[in-house]
């Protein structure tokens, strides 16, 4: 394959990128004005609901004025919350295009052995948790996060692609994520348009579910090898467990309170699979602190500010599993990595200092306080009381 035909397949996968984001975007505006279905969080309903105690039904006029004052508040940081975490799409984009870059002007050089340092099957890893976290997040209508999952399974999808272009990752294996990814895009934006059967939704929901579970235990494991056997035996069994639990569900055998943790089952190994990441190279900075020297603090730094920009939606929405995936990656993924950099004297005590700062600003001084604000609560710890129990803190 010469150098004009790589140009021409970076230039096109580049514009499907483009086209596929503008394409999504125009949808999500339109189908949001058409259906008004702006995304209404457990908490704001609880808060308007007749039972709660934040909007009590008042005759007295200021009274009244102070509970219209409150209503605004609460509107106006639920539009904050949904900004913010359309802009973490932005550090969430540059994070594979220095890979990106680097691995067109290795085909472009024919230096097709530098992409084989790659791991093709870590990527593939990364692409399939992306992918399940777009679908619990379509069908919450949470456009933001759609956005970064959709740019996370796009990006990644070019980088297998320059893989498969070098020989780094089996062409049968690459066919068939192209497919999948196309297959997966296509029924959420299918299911965010509320042009989705059930049934076949409910097969997607299955496979992504069967594919996460079997996936995440088997990372688990893989990040202790050689310091343990060799074994596939970890997703064998989860996988077949998984497919046991579906299998019972589509039948009817399965309890309720099952079905619904069946249901949630994907999203939560895709957190829990993206929270291992940081737990896997804080091991491996352990035992071979070598390792530490070919870590990239500015990529580091673009995970923690992607997440913290989710943090506020997170917290917003009172979602456990998106608000402890999103402060997991800020603080472990994003601000413990750059402490193990600090440690081995890799990163200066002024810039380790200046983020830890900005960080504890950021999470306890503005997100806290704001929400606490927004809900009129007393303290501004109360969010994540709400967070834990699932139900609404007196005022």
């Amino acid at each position: 394959m010469n150098a004009n035909s790589i140009l021409v397949i970076v230039s096109q996968t580049r514009r499907l990128l483009t086209n596929f984001l503008s394409f999504f975007q125009l949808f999500a505006f339109s189908t949001e004005a058409r259906l008004s279905m702006q995304v209404v969080p457990r908490s704001f309903l609880m808060a308007s609901s007749s039972n709660s105690n934040s909007y009590r039904e008042l005759e007295d006029g200021d009274d009244g004025e102070e509970d219209d004052r409150q209503s605004l508040l609460l509107l106006s940081w639920n539009s904050t919350t949904i900004h913010l975490a359309e802009f973490a799409t932005l550090p969430f984009l540059f994070l594979q295009l220095p890979q990106i870059i680097l691995n067109a002007r290795n085909l472009i050089a024919g230096n097709y052995e530098a992409l084989s340092a790659v791991q093709w099957m870590g990527q593939l890893t990364s692409l399939l948790g992306n992918l399940s976290l777009l679908s619990y997040f379509a069908g919450r209508r949470e456009r933001g996060a759609m956005a970064v999952q959709a740019v996370g399974v796009l990006t990644t999808l070019v980088v297998l692609i320059q893989l498969g272009i070098a020989g780094a990752m089996p062409s049968l294996a690459l066919a068939g994520t192209v497919i999948a990814v196309a297959f997966g895009l296509l029924l959420n934006l299918l299911n965010y348009l509320l042009l989705l059967r059930e049934w076949l939704w409910k097969i997607w929901e299955a496979v992504i579910s069967v594919g996460g579970a079997t996936v995440l235990l088997q990372v688990m494991w893989s990040t202790f090898e050689p310091h343990i056997p060799h074994t596939i035996l970890p997703a064998v069994i989860t996988g077949i467990a998984t497919l046991t639990l579906v299998a019972m569900d589509a039948i009817g055998f399965l309890p309720q309170k099952w079905s619904d943790f069946l249901v949630a089952l994907s999203a939560w190994t895709a957190t829990l699979l993206f929270m291992w990441t940081p737990v896997a190279q804080m091991f491996q900075n352990f035992i071979d602190p070598e390792n530490i020297k070919g870590l990239s603090p500015l990529t580091i730094l673009l995970a923690m500010i992607g997440n913290g920009l989710l943090v506020p939606r997170a917290l917003f929405t009172r979602d456990l599993m998106w608000f402890t995936g999103a402060a997991w990656g800020t603080l472990f993924q994003g601000w413990g990595l750059l402490l193990t950099l600090w440690i081995a004297r890799a990163l200066s005590g002024t810039v380790f200092g200046t983020v830890t700062g900005l960080l504890t600003t950021w999470l306890a001084g503005y997100v806290m306080q704001k929400d606490s604000t927004a809900y009129a609560l007393k303290c501004s710890l109360c969010p994540l009381l709400e967070l834990c129990l699932g139900k609404r803190m007196p005022i």
